[in-house]
């Protein structure tokens, strides 16, 4: 298990690198390719809703949002299984994504039973 040395809580990437959430609730075996660190991101949160504007979003992953991410809600959608590879980091990390695509935030909002 490797474990990322910029990371301030190593352990708890540790974790969601193996497998298991925070909370010790398994995580299924999802691709994450690119999007890892914004699941590490809302995994560690314990808040209930998550507010991130895209700009913060981009800061998290080291890249600029695909376009289609600024203008179409379905980028976002995945709230119960993964639709795609950027929703998968959410799914993962037991939350929703809510677009506002005219303010440039989403709301992720941890889903029911998690």
């Amino acid at each position: 298990m490797t474990v990322d040395p910029h990371n301030r809580w190593p352990r708890v990437a540790a974790l969601a690198t193996a497998g298991t959430g925070i909370r010790g609730h398994p995580t299924p075996e999802v691709d994450l390719t690119g999007y890892r660190p914004l699941f590490r991101y809302l995994d560690q949160r314990f808040a209930d809703n998550v507010v991130l504007t895209f700009g913060q979003i981009e800061s998290l992953l080291g890249v600029t949002l695909p376009y289609l991410a600024y203008v179409e809600p379905q980028w976002w959608s995945g709230s119960s299984e993964p639709a795609s590879v950027q929703s998968a980091a959410w799914v993962k990390a037991h939350r929703t994504a809510v677009p506002n695509l005219q303010a440039r935030t989403v709301a992720f909002e941890r889903t029911l039973g998690s």
